[in-house]
């Protein structure tokens, strides 16, 4: 059952984390695309916009992917901690908790869970594994 819970977290955390970086690469599923993610990084101070959009967007996909899949677990696991804290510190920080007011309850728990599996393992159905 253990496992299975994990394998539960690991894939729905990681493929949302998948999706979140394609809004910012592709501006798919309503995101702005790099072009839209760079001109808002550089509105918050983060530049150059566009290749600070690349760098997130291209860690939020190798974090999501390596973390759903469990292999080299706390190395994605490790990608989404980095970037929930630059979105909460850079961004959500400053608005409280509550995600209502635009705070970072959200990216708490996304890293809450990342670091949760990190200590834990991927358990048994992923990669890691596999290859132990």
């Amino acid at each position: 059952m253990l496992d299975t819970g994990l394998l539960i977290i690991r894939v729905v955390i990681g493929l949302l984390m998948v999706g979140h970086a394609t809004q910012k690469l592709f501006g798919w599923f309503g995101g702005y695309g790099l072009k839209g993610t760079g001109g808002w990084l550089e509105s918050i101070g983060m530049k150059p916009g566009v290749p600070m959009a690349l760098a997130a967007g291209l860690i939020e996909v190798g974090g999501g992917l390596l973390f759903a899949a469990g292999f080299v677990t706390w190395l994605g696991a490790a990608l989404i901690i980095v970037t929930m804290l630059i979105a909460i510190i850079k961004v959500h920080g400053a608005n409280g908790l509550w995600v209502t007011q635009n705070g970072y309850e959200y990216n708490l728990v996304l890293l809450a869970i990342a670091v949760g599996v990190a200590f834990t393992g991927a358990g048994a159905y992923s990669i890691d594994a596999l290859l132990s």
